[in-house]
């Protein structure tokens, strides 16, 4: 196993720039997310992590080695794309063994290596199956143990599960987390999706336009974001943000919204002018006495909670109550929110520094 360090990574195509200077590390046996919607550089990176596309500035390293300009078959990765990539002429066991068999491994240790591997992927019973009458769900466990086989220094996943339906592939998230912990291999995963990512990795990289926006734990994440991008980002349904004109300062632990005093965590840096107050909708509180005035649009039941939409002046509101909690649609409330949890943005859409979220933005 390896771990994989990344050092102001930069992608060109022309005028186009599809990564922009990004540096993180990946550490020996984690199970890393590249996280970010369509187009933010995520498989860019994770094709250049592989060598199946070199950087344009930036240097990467694995297992102390820097690799950067050298090509896939010196790296020592297995790559499992999301189409499965599977030979169709060749049946489960020929799949699986071919990595061996190209490396002209003896026969007798091929075969115990893919019974090996079929044993602990489930699939011992289909080795002599063809690939085609597969169903998605066995086909990637193929495509899984073609990459296993070989005992790679890392594992890099293009949105593998993506070709499955929404319940299989949530079971197939739990297989991949429960293999990772046997194995314990370098994992690198990349990811549209924010709640297969909170899932399932032990770090995650959200990027966005080719930068990356934060990164660390999942519920670092979730509980501080970085940037607005990554609140609106990460949480379903997405972190609330209140625009605001005020003046934060280092100290200040209250902020003012349409005349109502709001409480937040202590300030160690400030800002002034066009602010932002994010607070998530778990920490927030229908109270009439509240001084914050909002009005009840919609309600939606979930069992053993709902989201309440409300309109206030700075913005909508999503909170997440009881079920059983009384909100009628077209009355007034008052909202309080739990001001440890909040966090503040400035104009550019940065979070300030308080004394709650200093660790993990200092960190990250």
């Amino acid at each position: 196993m390896a771990q994989i360090v990344i050092k102001n990574l930069r992608k060109e195509f022309g005028a186009f720039t599809a990564v922009q200077s990004s540096s993180f590390t990946i550490e020996d046996g984690e199970f890393f997310m590249l996280l970010g919607p369509s187009g933010c550089g995520k498989t860019t990176t994770l094709r250049m992590i592989a060598g199946l596309e070199l950087p344009t500035a930036g240097e990467i390293y694995i297992d102390g080695a820097e690799v950067s300009q050298k090509p896939a078959s010196q790296r020592d990765i297995a790559f499992v794309f999301q189409m499965f990539a599977l030979y169709p002429h060749m049946n489960v066991r020929k799949n699986i063994s071919y990595p061996l068999v190209s490396q002209g491994m003896k026969r007798d240790q091929v075969r115990a290596k893919v019974n090996e591997v079929a044993e602990i992927l489930g699939i011992t019973s289909i080795l002599e199956k063809p690939v085609g009458g597969l169903s998605g769900g066995d086909r990637q466990r193929v495509a899984l143990g073609r990459a296993i086989v070989r005992d790679p220094a890392c594992f890099l996943m293009d949105e593998p599960l993506g070709a499955l339906d929404a319940e299989f592939r949530e079971h197939m998230a739990l297989e991949l987390r429960a293999l990772h912990d046997r194995m314990r291999a370098t994992t690198v995963y990349v990811t549209h999706d924010q709640l297969e990512a909170m899932q399932m990795g032990d770090k995650i990289v959200v990027m966005n336009h080719g930068v990356v926006e934060q990164f660390g734990r999942p519920q670092e994440i979730y509980d501080w974001p970085a940037t607005t991008f990554v609140a609106r980002f990460i949480g379903s349904p997405a972190m609330n943000l209140l625009n605001f004109d005020g003046m934060v300062g280092n100290g200040s632990a209250e902020v003012t919204l349409s005349d109502a005093p709001i409480k937040i965590p202590p300030m160690i840096s400030g800002a002034s002018g066009p602010l932002t107050l994010g607070v998530r909708p778990e920490h927030i509180r229908l109270d009439d006495s509240a001084p914050l005035k909002a009005r009840i649009k919609a309600a939606e039941y979930l069992g053993t909670t709902q989201i309440i939409t409300l309109d206030t002046p700075h913005g909508p509101v999503k909170a997440r109550i009881a079920s059983d909690q009384p909100a009628t649609i077209g009355d007034t409330t008052g909202l309080a929110f739990d001001a440890r949890s909040i966090t503040l943005f400035d104009s550019t859409g940065h979070a300030l520094i308080s004394e709650a979220n200093q660790k993990v933005l200092s960190h990250g």
